[in-house]
């Protein structure tokens, strides 16, 4: 029988190795509290790449490491490096060296930057498709204007940048190619609205403050994983599902894993219409109204959370159902959560809801207790070139 004390000595030699220390593969000792939160571990998708330190030569690695069911989203791990060297912004005719100018292109690109910057754009940024926008090694904030715009495209990957202070965008001319500048109406101001685009993966992000939503997975999108990003001063956080009556987003499938939804929060984390979520090893804390809500019969799945409820008697449920016509056979469930300060979660339905991923798409999702651990890197990375992230 291993001790205790060999385990944590174990732990820690191998925390400061080259290789990498996986969480789950401590999950049969059942350590107590204090032990696992005291350990330095990564989950599944840090575990992949963060302990290299040729990361920043071997950038387009990264791709190789979402799980769920964003897992197949190559971005532009196919294309050229981009290198952006120039924060400003026109949405109609893109300079070179501006990130606008990136995302439009046809062919693929994986997409970096030369320095810290803020970029204020003019309206919102319209991407293509077989783009990253990967902001490892600077710090690169989207703010104070429009934000991102993921329609009718596929494979892209936002990793490592903040997008906060978001606002509508408004109604002119923007370019989504180089041989197309079309008429927008305006966005709603949402950080990230994900529409009718599929393979698409969200990682570690700050994501804060915006006119409508964090993020939006609407209009048919699937095959969605967001990952390692730290939420927090916003009312509707995240949606997934365009309307109760858009029975398209039945095919909508989203992986919602390690990420920390954190202070001031208001609810939405997610809210689901229709389609499928699987909501895995995420921290909760402080909610002022629910943490997980549907309508229109969703499934949703929580498993391996960490729910602290607030104070407030009236916010301990984690769930909240929008209903007119009944909702004891939704499937909604929870395996593995932890509930604190008196937290809850209405379960519902009957059968079977795992997420039925593919081997490629499959990750051991830890107990709750281990989330504090495994979201404690939550956010963009502070990554230096020549050594581990």
């Amino acid at each position: 029988m291993v001790s205790l004390t060999t385990l944590l000595w174990l732990s820690c030699l191998l925390a400061n190795s080259a290789s990498t220390l996986v969480a789950y593969s401590l999950d049969s000792y059942n350590l107590p509290k204090p032990a696992v939160s005291s350990l330095k571990v990564m989950n599944v998708i840090d575990s992949c790449w963060r302990a290299k330190s040729n990361w920043a030569v071997n950038r387009k690695a990264l791709a190789d490491c979402v799980v769920g069911f964003g897992k197949g989203t190559l971005g532009g791990k196919y294309g050229a490096i981009y290198v952006v060297t120039d924060p400003s912004d026109d949405p109609i005719n893109p300079k070179l060296g501006t990130l606008r100018y990136g995302v439009i292109q046809t062919n693929p690109l994986w997409i970096i930057f030369a320095k810290d910057m803020v970029i204020r754009l003019k309206n919102e940024l319209i991407m293509n498709s077989f783009k990253t926008i990967d902001g490892r090694g600077a710090k690169v904030e989207i703010a104070n204007g429009p934000c991102i715009t993921i329609q009718g495209v596929s494979h892209v990957i936002i990793h490592g940048i903040s997008i906060h202070d978001c606002k509508p965008g408004k109604s002119g001319q923007v370019r989504s190619s180089p041989d197309h500048v079309g008429r927008r109406g305006g966005s709603d101001g949402d950080a990230i609205d994900i529409f009718a685009s599929s393979y698409v993966w969200v990682d570690h992000c700050y994501l804060a403050r915006a006119a409508d939503g964090l993020i939006d997975v609407i209009h048919a999108s699937t095959a969605v994983t967001i990952s390692n990003n730290y939420f927090e001063q916003h009312d509707k956080v995240m949606l997934l599902g365009h309307n109760d009556q858009f029975t398209a987003d039945k095919i909508m499938k989203v992986t919602i894993a390690f990420n920390h939804f954190g202070p001031g929060l208001i609810e939405r984390m997610p809210r689901v219409r229709i389609g499928y979520a699987h909501v895995a090893n995420n921290r909760y804390e402080d909610w002022k109204m629910y943490a997980i809500g549907g309508s229109a019969n969703p499934t949703i799945f929580s498993e391996g959370n960490y729910f602290m409820a607030s104070n407030d008697q009236n916010t301990k449920e984690v769930t909240k159902r929008e209903s007119y016509g009944g909702w004891k056979s939704w499937k909604w469930r929870t395996s593995k959560d932890v509930f604190l300060n008196g937290a809850y979660f209405v379960p519902s339905g009957y059968g079977s809801c795992a997420p039925n991923y593919s081997r490629a798409q499959s990750f051991v999702v830890a107990p709750g207790a281990m989330v504090p651990a495994l979201t404690a890197n939550a956010g963009p990375l502070s990554c230096v070139v020549g050594k581990a992230c």
